[in-house]
């Protein structure tokens, strides 16, 4: 899957969000070494703080379907009209978690940042600098 259909899928997945409270849709899309695909998108609640990201939900279904590593690359797209034309980048919370999942399978995965003019590409290491995982608990 080329990084074009990574970000269709990331397109694809946010038509299904859940976001009647910001009306701010992501989609994210997971590439695996393997050549698997795995997308979510975000699902608010009206408890706010219970509301899950794009890029949690893709990796909570990798992790359900057991995958553990060799993942490659991350698509995350934001609504075209909100936002001005900087590219969406994954919260804390999300970095924390793909961080999880990269380390389990010792990659370091390419993030594609995506904005409605222009796709940032960034490794997750540069996003989460000195990152704590599992490698960290050995």
């Amino acid at each position: 899957m080329t990084d074009e259909e990574l970000i269709q899928a990331a397109r694809d997945a946010a038509d299904h969000s859940y976001s009647p409270y910001s009306n701010y849709a992501v989609g994210a899309a997971l590439r695996f070494s393997d050549g698997s695909v795995v997308t979510g998108t975000n699902i608010e609640n009206a408890s706010y703080g219970l509301s899950l990201c794009a890029e949690t939900v893709a990796v909570s279904k990798a992790m359900a379907d057991g995958v553990r590593g060799g993942l490659e690359a991350v698509a995350v797209t934001g609504p075209l009209d909100k936002g001005g034309d900087a590219p969406i980048t994954p919260c804390g919370r999300c970095r924390q978690v793909l961080n999880e999942l990269a380390q389990l399978g010792k990659t370091d995965p390419e993030v594609l940042c995506v904005g409605p003019k222009n796709v940032k590409r960034v490794k997750l290491s540069v996003l989460l600098p000195e990152a704590f995982g599992p490698a960290s608990l050995e």
